[in-house]
């Protein structure tokens, strides 16, 4: 969700926003589902193609998006215009991702990047249900005049969400991460677009076959875990948190399979690993890598693994609650 070049430094606009924040009063509960709601139909409606810059941890990626709706079935082609070559392919429900230098081909369940510009049902459900929503400034992205909402957690186990809306369509332009210590942990941006674009079948075409001869096809996300009952669980999950996937998987690097539970409130997920105690010993407690916090304690002969997109404090309570069935 990274934001195109201003006159104020990153860390002033960030004070801005935020003064700007806490200064925006409350409103009613149905205008922000009314706005996720145009929001959403504009994601998915819309003819659009543009650049987007995504920040993430100290790492910068843009890419170029061409999003066609033929008659109610949509296409999404992503291509990365620096860093290793990669294309996205998003249609019916499956994305392929083509690494041409690897020779590799990914197929993964969900939408790139965790659905922008789109949010899924489960996203919608989980903005309104637990988060407070604040109508913030006006302003422009990619040339065009936006109006900012937020999304504030009404726990101290979530992060916040600020999005920019395009205003004549509802269009998401720009998305961003806000963390417990007001740090953008992740931020998307269009830096140019063009709404209502003229596309067609070839701009959204992938440029290789869906399985192309002598490449590697890897099929990841759930579909390569053995889904079966680990014989652990979670006692106390933070409020709205469920279990979305429960099973087995082999990880590089580990010899034996390792017990792999994720738990999702709609917007974060958080995964959760179960592996007996190694030869090598591992370091415990709080870790964090980039915008992700990871929690790692010893349970018996278990080493806990947590770690998401959420507060030190959602993946400490979460790593603590795991036990037996």
């Amino acid at each position: 969700m990274t934001a195109a070049r201003s006159l104020h430094s990153p860390i002033a606009e960030i004070l801005l926003a935020l003064t700007l924040l806490s200064a925006a009063p409350l409103v009613r509960a149905d205008e922000g589902t009314e706005w996720l709601d145009r929001a959403a139909l504009a994601a998915r409606k819309l003819n659009y193609t543009g650049t987007i810059v995504y920040q993430h941890g100290g790492r910068v990626e843009t890419s170029r998006l061409v999003h066609m709706n033929d008659m109610g079935v949509e296409t999404e082609k992503l291509v990365n215009l620096d860093g290793p070559a990669r294309e996205v392919i998003r249609s019916h429900g499956e994305v392929r991702c083509f690494y041409p230098d690897a020779r590799v081909v990914r197929i993964e369940p969900r939408t790139f990047r965790n659905a922008f510009p789109s949010l899924s049902p489960l996203q919608l459900k989980s903005l309104t249900e637990f988060y407070e929503f604040q109508k913030a400034e006006t302003g422009r992205v990619a040339g065009m005049e936006t109006q900012a909402y937020v999304f504030e957690p009404k726990d101290g186990l979530r992060y916040a969400h600020k999005f920019w809306a395009e205003i004549g369509t509802g269009l998401l332009l720009k998305a961003r991460i806000i963390n417990e210590k007001n740090e953008v942990v992740e931020q998307f941006t269009f830096t140019d677009v063009v709404l209502g674009a003229r596309v067609d079948r070839d701009m959204v075409k992938p440029s290789w076959p869906p399985s192309p001869p002598d490449w590697t096809v890897v099929d990841t996300g759930p579909r390569d875990v053995d889904l079966t009952d680990t014989g652990w669980t979670v006692d106390k999950l933070p409020p709205g948190f469920v279990k979305s996937v429960e099973g087995f998987r082999a990880l590089r690097g580990k010899r034996a399979r390792v017990a792999h539970l994720v738990f999702s409130d709609g917007l974060a997920a958080v995964s959760v690993f179960v592996e007996p105690v190694g030869a090598t010993a591992r370091a415990t407690g709080m870790l964090q890598q980039a915008g992700m916090n990871v929690y790692v304690r010893q349970f018996d002969d278990q080493i806990v693994t947590v770690l998401g997109e959420v507060p030190a404090a959602t993946v400490r309570q979460i790593a603590y609650s795991v036990a037996r069935r």
